[in-house]
């Protein structure tokens, strides 16, 4: 079994499926309704019966009520593509329990749930590995990044869960984020657009704005799920401090009191407000977690309550 997930809690993520307020208008066949019409179960229309087409599907009801021939018309099931965007930067290599290994751990879930309900998965992990090699943060000989990230583009089907669960567990954080430039680039290798998954502390210096933005005008059903640490939620440490970015290297010393521990939560809860606003402008669901969260408590409550999935 996975170690980011246990067993139980697989178990009972194997009855959700994955919601979408968008039809899937993927071409490949799946377990979602879709706008496309073809031989499923699902009745969707009638259209007037043209020479040559399939006897089969005449309703001969109508024809008995109207005395004119009607084909039936059924909606074709087509597969969803879920794409996760996993922030790997050096940033989410931070707190107990750090916050990438949170993500992953939602990364599993997401993915699982999307095997199971046999829709494609493709996790889009930045800064991708060979940006996080070529800075140094992640050495080419401790395992092989590239390879592990590129078989996690497109899985299908619960029978990969496990080898989508090793690749996870596989992967090393390191290097500057990216964010709008990776999901942009997400945003446009994308063949259909689907539901996008974003896991990110959105720490970015450059902002988020442009890159959530790529992925709404590209059609994605976007979720939002903010991972900060429990010491940047409520800091334990206070004195002169002497701060280095995890990412740039660059230093910055300060004189950081308790006096000042109101202040500073104030903005942190004022950075998270103006990020939950500009996602519900939007039509984002968004949710802003600590690394620290019970993950059932995550995935069965809250991502249910906010009919993320059910």
């Amino acid at each position: 079994m996975s170690a980011l997930i246990t067993p139980e809690l697989l178990r009972r993520l194997e009855k959700i499926q994955l919601l979408a307020a968008r039809r899937s208008k993927s071409s490949t066949k799946g377990e979602r309704r879709s706008r496309a019409r073809g031989l499923s179960v699902e009745f969707a229309d009638h259209r007037n019966y043209v020479s040559g087409d399939d006897l089969r599907y005449l309703d001969w009801n109508l024809f008995g009520r109207l005395d004119r021939l009607f084909l039936k018309l059924y909606e074709e099931e087509r597969e969803l593509p879920v794409r996760i965007f996993l922030d790997a930067s050096e940033s989410m290599n931070f707190g107990e329990p750090t916050k990438f290994n949170f993500a992953r751990q939602i990364a599993a879930a997401v993915g699982y749930v999307a095997l199971c309900g046999f829709d494609r998965v493709a996790v889009n992990v930045f800064p991708a590995a060979s940006a996080r090699i070529a800075t140094g943060s992640v050495t080419a000989d401790r395992l092989p990044q590239t390879a592990v990230e590129g078989s996690l583009r497109s899985i299908r089907g619960k029978k990969s869960a496990m080898t989508f669960f090793q690749n996870l567990s596989s992967l090393t954080p390191g290097g500057v984020a990216d964010f709008n430039g990776s999901l942009k680039r997400g945003a446009l290798e994308a063949r259909q657009a689907g539901v996008a998954i974003v896991l990110s502390d959105f720490l970015d210096p450059a902002g988020y704005e442009s890159g959530l933005a790529s992925l709404i005008g590209r059609g994605f059903q976007v979720n939002a799920i903010q991972i900060l640490a429990p010491e940047e939620l409520n800091p334990t440490t206070f004195g002169d401090l002497r701060l280095v970015d995890s990412e740039t290297g660059g230093l910055e010393e300060i004189t950081f009191g308790k006096y000042r521990l109101p202040a500073y939560q104030r903005m942190v809860a004022n950075f998270v407000q103006r990020l939950r606003e500009h996602a519900r402008a939007r039509g984002i669901r968004f949710f802003s977690v600590s690394s620290s969260t019970d993950l059932s408590e995550l995935l069965l409550k809250q991502l249910r309550a906010q009919e993320v999935w059910g």
